[in-house]
């Protein structure tokens, strides 16, 4: 089995609910997978829309993610570090934690949930914007599972 990620509240390809936005109660999903590589001392999840006018809008960087972690549950608080380990970087929005889909009126657009399974921690300080963590996880991703959900508002 390959190391993949999944989710309750929509499903790969699908619509994201109205919930998880900025036009709704704007918490994250829940968020499970499996099978991760061996030696995975970490993982790293980064939510994002390829599809904003201004270019790829970061929504949720979470960093240092214990190994033994399978799932994050819906609503996770928008802290520094949450409850079962793991720390959060600043978004797009420039706040720490999710930002749930905002896009402006028109088409659908993507968001893709990314999980990079990593042979260490990063010990980064919470509020690390997303490029400070892809630089530090550079030559210690082991494997990467992605879900894609969409939103449109009208």
């Amino acid at each position: 089995m390959a190391f993949a990620i999944s989710s309750t509240s929509f499903q790969n390809g699908g619509a994201i609910p109205r919930k998880f936005t900025c036009d709704g109660a704007d918490v994250s999903p829940e968020l499970a997978w499996a099978n991760p590589p061996a030696g995975t001392q970490s993982f790293v999840l980064i939510a994002d829309d390829p599809d904003a006018p201004a270019g790829t809008w970061t929504h949720w960087v979470l960093f240092d993610v214990p190994a033994k972690a399978v799932s994050l549950p819906e609503g996770v608080p928008k802290v520094d570090e949450i409850p079962d380990g793991g720390r959060q970087g600043r978004n797009d929005f420039r706040k720490i934690g999710y930002g749930g889909p905002c896009p402006p009126p028109g088409k659908p657009h993507r968001y893709f949930f990314k999980l990079y399974a990593l042979g260490r921690m990063l010990n980064l300080k919470p509020g690390s914007a997303r490029r400070e963590v892809e630089d530090a996880m550079q030559s210690h991703i082991l494997g990467k599972a992605e879900l894609m959900g969409t939103y449109r508002r009208s």
